[in-house]
């Protein structure tokens, strides 16, 4: 059994990303965490429903996926740019030190939203051997709408070199993804249930599954 541990930029992101694997976590046994770094409000400009909204969409997918646990740092969306790295990176920290995971799953760092580059940047300041050893495995996920969207000249791109077979999850993980309803469109709009399955299909043929998502190891000790 491992202690396993998704930072998530956005609620939905954890979902995009790896709702599949998590799910598949949770079946073998694993304890699963989640780690949400933004949170709408109304200081942050938000209404007073989608507030109230968006913690009932956190409630029904944490209960979904059955986590062990669920932290949210409550920093303003779109903002994290803003915000000191330090300090990102000592609240990060605290999560790490009490959880103490083994497995880790961040955004990719090339991203086009800068909170998810943010968020890569500081996570894998809480992953260094001699700080936090407990750590033994470090994967980026991909988000459909940002990692697609991250055309950068200075960056290779998303290469991933690990998939997880989903096929028994894939139809879970879009159930979990329509509770965020606000957040889903129409084909092809990237965040879709088309989109979804499709993109899962493309990485099974990549790697022999009927179904897959996709990461890039980061680090690795075994």
């Amino acid at each position: 059994m491992a202690t396993v541990v998704v930072v998530a930029p956005h609620p939905d992101d954890e979902t995009l990303g790896c709702g599949g694997t998590l799910l598949r976590h949770k079946r073998n046994g694993d304890d699963v965490h989640w780690l949400i770094v933004t949170h709408v409000s109304e200081a942050s400009g938000y209404s007073l429903e989608r507030v109230q909204t968006r913690n009932q969409e956190i409630e029904r997918v944490a209960a979904r996926y059955a986590f062990d646990s669920t932290t949210n740092l409550q920093f303003a969306p779109a903002s994290l740019d803003r915000i000191p790295m330090g300090e990102l990176v000592n609240r990060i920290s605290f999560v790490f030190r009490e959880l103490h995971p083994e497995i880790v799953y961040l955004p990719y760092a090339g991203d086009a939203h800068t909170d998810h580059s943010f968020v890569s940047d500081a996570v894998l300041a809480c992953t260094k051997w001699f700080r936090y050893p407990e750590v033994r495995r470090v994967l980026a996920y991909e988000t459909l709408s940002e990692t697609d969207f991250g055309i950068r000249p200075d960056r290779n791109g998303f290469r991933p070199n690990v998939f997880v077979d989903i096929s028994e999850f894939l139809d879970d993980k879009i159930e979990v993804m329509k509770i965020y309803q606000s957040e889903l469109g129409s084909f092809p709009f990237p965040r879709s249930e088309e989109a979804i399955f499709s993109l899962a299909k493309v990485r099974g043929a990549a790697s022999g599954f009927k179904a897959a998502e996709a990461f890039m190891l980061l680090r690795e000790s075994v």
